[in-house]
């Protein structure tokens, strides 16, 4: 929401407006008052102002009585589809009520970060926001959704207000699934295959789907752009033609036009003027791979034709298969010959990112602590059919975010064959898997190792980043790593012991930048450390012993570099350390410029917005 005005009538309510416009910098002040503040707009007539900017503006805060706000803006309503937003905010600040727009034109979500920002009660009177239901006029904007419904869509929400029995089909995996699966509401059934459907009972059937679906029963269809297209074609190929051909067979293989996300060919293609125009009519990017890179993929239907006049076994399937990342075609090669006698060929593939299957979850746990996993993390591990995890490394605690029934193994006394042996027969079962590991996954993690093996055997996997334990320590030393003028840099490494270092990197290199110094996996050789600190450091530096940092049993040494081997000697710890080094530990001086009432950037410039009559 860019455009906004915030209505005040009385010296109270200008105040109330100021503090809003923080939260919204780039808003205007409105008053008929007098005031001395540069940032207050006084007009002659709000009437006046709103005729001119009603239908211009995204959102009207008023810091009037309710009664005012509505008869204000009573003779410029026009349609929900176009009017603002518009809110009204008591005197006092007490009560944000949405007045106009609460869906589509944003006024609920306007209302509820006003009333954030004073404090106050957001008072929303919508049924779906009362019931804390989806709000389907809004459900496909959210998640970039095209909709369509079988009926007018304000009778679909009605049955849907009024709690019907509705049956919701889910033929992707997204990030709108995921949020529908976690907040259905009770009368309403989750489906993954429409044949599993008895449509005799429900009243209302919504499907999240690339396919064409023709229930019995009011519909409402939210159509992702998960399709790749993939395509070749002779020379003069007719646009239109093209067009309105492509749209009728895929429609004819059930499968929805705007559900494409992507469309691509060959490179000698890439000036193709029908492909062009299909691009920009339909806002669809359009891309082109080489010879060499088709050539990577291995198709079902390849032609000894194309592979003498273009060096390729095929185009179509080749392209909609590395567009979306999917091996698998819902549309193998069609040869289409059209009325003028030019011809074209297109495959569709459906996007790996959101297809229904199989992956392992490779998960940061982070440092120690159980609540320390991200919220990402834990709803996979709730999730999750079998779990892999290494006991030496992460607090067995963390194992009860698993469900009851879930297979849940200490990999530490497995070899790795033996866990992806175990994984990969939960994979075949197309069971959720997840693989936690200790801190961040990037950090000294091993997972390099394991996704070879996946690699290898064609298993999916993804992974989830976690909190590193230098982050831990650095909220344990109440501790900022980078200070302005100090230190800006950060160096994660580790000493040289029985694993070999890379020629360019040791801890005397790194310490000649005198950055802040996290170094892992290094407490038994720490005599070796402090000395090839100290070729650069201060011998009074501060230095931080910091043993499993995060868990019940945690300890922090703290001390001087100097002493840095003394102290590691006198903990008797001997594992699961982490050293930290350098001026940023403790320090309070140096105020970043961020903040600074002279430091102007583009959330606080020193720009008045204001009208002037």
């Amino acid at each position: 929401m860019r455009k906004i005005a915030i209505i005040a009538v009385t010296e109270k309510g200008i105040e109330k407006a100021l503090i809003i416009q923080k939260e919204f910098p780039k808003s205007l002040v409105i008053t008929t008052l007098q005031s001395s503040n540069e940032s207050v707009s006084t007009i002659t007539s709000i009437s006046d102002y709103l005729a001119d900017n009603f239908m211009k503006l995204d959102g009207i805060c008023f810091v009037t009585a309710l009664g005012i706000c509505v008869r204000l803006i009573a003779p410029y309503i026009q349609d929900k589809n176009t009017d603002p937003a518009v809110i009204s905010v008591d005197d006092l600040g007490l009560h944000v009520q949405s007045v106009l727009s609460g869906h589509k034109g944003g006024a609920n979500d306007f209302a509820s970060k006003t009333a954030s920002v004073l404090g106050a009660n957001a008072v929303i009177s919508t049924s779906s926001d009362v019931q804390n239901i989806w709000a389907l006029d809004t459900l496909g904007s959210q998640f970039n959704w095209q909709t369509e419904s079988s009926i007018a869509k304000n009778k679909i929400m009605a049955l849907f207000a009024n709690n019907k029995p509705t049956a919701l089909l889910l033929d992707i995996k997204d990030k709108g699934t995921q949020h529908l699966e976690k907040t259905v509401p009770s009368f309403v059934t989750i489906f993954y295959n429409e044949k599993d459907i008895d449509y005799t009972q429900f009243e209302l059937f919504i499907a999240v789907s690339y396919k064409v679906y023709e229930a019995k029963i009011p519909s409402l269809f939210l159509i992702p752009k998960v399709l790749s297209v993939g395509s070749g074609c002779s020379k003069q190929l007719d646009f239109e033609l093209f067009q309105e051909t492509l749209k009728s067979k895929l429609a004819a293989e059930g499968l929805y036009f705007s559900a494409i996300k992507n469309f691509g060919s060959i490179d000698i293609k890439a000036e193709q003027q029908a492909y062009l125009d299909f691009s920009e009519a339909n806002n669809i990017p359009f891309s082109t791979f080489t010879s060499d890179r088709i050539n990577t993929v291995t198709i079902p239907n390849p032609s000894a034709m194309v592979q003498s006049k273009i060096g390729v076994n095929g185009v179509s399937e080749s392209c909609a298969m590395l567009l979306s990342g999917n091996n698998d075609l819902l549309v193998e090669k069609q040869k289409i010959h059209l009325e003028n006698s030019e011809k074209f060929t297109f495959s569709v593939a459906l996007s790996a990112e959101v297809a229904r299957k199989t992956t392992v979850a490779i998960i940061g746990a982070g440092p120690g602590d159980e609540e320390l996993i991200t919220v990402k993390g834990k709803q996979y591990l709730e999730e999750a059919d079998c779990v892999l995890y290494a006991g030496s490394l992460i607090p067995e605690e963390m194992t009860n975010w698993c469900k009851p029934g879930a297979v849940v193994r200490n990999s530490a006394m497995m070899t790795l064959e033996e866990q992806v042996s175990l994984m990969q027969e939960h994979y075949k079962k197309g069971n959720a898997i997840v693989r936690l590991q200790c801190g961040d996954p990037s950090l000294y993690g091993a997972i390099q190792e394991q996704m070879t093996i996946f690699d290898e055997l064609e298993m999916d996997y993804f992974i989830v980043p976690g909190i590193s334990s230098f982050s831990a320590a650095a909220a344990v030393l109440k501790s900022e790593f980078t200070i302005p003028e100090v230190v800006q840099s950060i160096v994660l490494t580790r000493g040289e012991g029985k694993t070999p270092m890379p020629s360019k990197e040791s801890i005397s290199a790194f310490a000649a930048t005198n950055s802040t110094m996290c170094i892992f996996l290094s407490v038994g050789i720490a005599k070796k450390v402090e000395a090839q600190l100290l070729e650069h450091f201060d011998a009074d530096t501060p230095v931080a012993v910091m043993y499993r940092i995060s868990w019940k049993d945690e300890e922090i040494f703290q001390g001087k570099l100097e002493n840095l081997a003394q102290i590691v000697k006198e903990s008797k710890k001997t594992r699961t350390v982490l050293i930290v080094v350098g001026h940023a530990i403790g320090a309070r001086k140096n105020r970043s410029q961020l903040y600074s009432p002279e430091w102007k950037h583009i959330f606080r410039t020193n720009k008045k917005f204001v009208v002037t009559e």
